[in-house]
């Protein structure tokens, strides 16, 4: 069976999905297709930070209304170390916030809009593959579903299939450089059924390694605790889990528990893929950037990315300009490697590393660093701006 639409989109995540609404709100066709199911791509838990730029942007474009209605607004975070912790006060230092919305939701929001508004997710599709990108102006996707053939001729791809997606993996070697950096330690997260110890997130440092106090709802907490990253979780029990995060909150504030829904271990890696675009396929969000999500950075990275593509996309289509499409990857990247260098920042202050010569050096060092960045208005307000978000066009 063919089809023929202006963009063919490989993935489902924010990014595809948040590039065919805003391709379907300036006029392009568009058609996405999904290897998972709807209900899969609904309840997988991640990433629940939003800059204030992309929760904005959700609600200018109408896809935000039950975000305004549902999201945590806070106004700062607080790091903790040496028993105190201090609030770096976003709304006081820049007058902006950020918004706790899972990426579940994100998704389940703009799956609605796109069937709502008519938009064609295809969804459990299988032997996925992209041809003909780097010649001629009519690339095609192909796959399969209930072991019919399907082919989707289109004038563009977008390759917004994540990090084990087919669309990087499609490249010819020598026509894009990898950039990674594995770190030595992962994220024991647990979703638990217990209210947050504040309402903002908390970020530890400890002797015994880095600790995160974050949230799903006033009763649902998201928590993480830094380990090896080939750690087993099951090894864990749900005591020695929260005593070693009441040990890391350090008395901070008190710790609530309650019955762990969920447990796992993150690895923590940094990638960049470039460039970004190959022809008449473009890469965005984690099929063409990871980051440690200590800063935060991963969905609003993958959806900065979507609004420059949307936008050239629209130049393309309604100006005949192609200026902008050849901008996209320099464009993006400028982003993306501004925000690998705040993540890379981030980690690097509250992670303790334990191996090595330099193990106490820099405990200590990491120590001072925390000291300034929460006694310093200029550090402080550096941090706030790239947490929040750095200006978009």
């Amino acid at each position: 069976m063919k089809k023929r639409a202006q963009v063919g989109i490989v993935g489902a995540g924010p990014a595809g999905l948040m590039l065919s609404h805003l391709l379907h709100l300036a006029g392009i066709s568009s058609i996405v297709v999904e290897s998972r199911s709807r209900s899969y791509c609904e309840s997988r838990v991640r990433a629940g930070l939003m800059e204030n730029w992309a929760a904005e942007m959700l609600i200018a474009t109408g896809a935000g209304e039950r975000l305004k209605r549902e999201a945590m607004i806070h106004e700062g975070i607080h790091l903790a170390f040496n028993g105190e912790a201090h609030k770096i006060d976003f709304a006081k230092l820049i007058d902006r916030r950020v918004y706790v919305y899972d990426q579940k939701e994100v998704v389940t929001d703009l799956i609605a809009k796109r069937l709502g508004d008519g938009g064609e997710v295809i969804f459990e599709v299988e032997n996925t593959s992209v041809h003909d990108y780097q010649a001629g102006d009519r690339p095609v996707i192909r796959f399969t579903q209930q072991g019919q053939q399907h082919e989707i001729e289109c004038d563009f791809i977008a390759g917004c299939d994540g990090f084990h997606g087919i669309c990087r993996a499609s490249l010819p070697e020598a026509t894009w450089r990898e950039y990674d950096r594995v770190y030595p330690f992962g994220w024991l997260g647990i979703l638990s059924e217990s209210p947050p110890p504040d309402h903002e997130l908390i970020y530890s440092f400890h002797k015994n390694g880095f600790s995160l106090f974050s949230m799903r709802g006033p009763e649902l907490s998201r928590l993480y605790l830094q380990c090896d990253p080939d750690e087993d979780a099951e090894e864990w029990s749900d005591e020695d889990i929260w005593n070693e995060l009441e040990t890391r909150l350090q008395g901070v504030r008190p710790l609530k528990r309650g019955r762990i829904l969920q447990k796992g271990v993150t690895q923590m890696r940094s990638f960049v893929c470039e460039p970004m675009r190959f022809g008449r396929l473009f890469l965005a969000g984690d099929a063409a950037h990871i980051v440690p999500p200590t800063g935060a950075k991963g969905m609003n990275l993958a959806l900065a990315d979507v609004r420059v593509l949307s936008q050239a996309l629209d130049a393309f289509y309604q100006k005949k300009n192609e200026d902008l499409l050849d901008a996209y990857s320099a464009t993006a990247l400028r982003r993306v490697w501004k925000g690998q260098r705040f993540s890379w920042w981030m980690t690097q202050m509250l992670h303790r590393y334990h191996q090595g010569e330099y193990a106490e050096f820099d405990m200590k060092r990491q120590l001072a660093e925390l000291d300034y960045v929460t006694s310093s208005t200029a550090a402080s307000t550096s941090l706030a701006e790239n947490y929040v978000g750095l200006p978009i066009a």
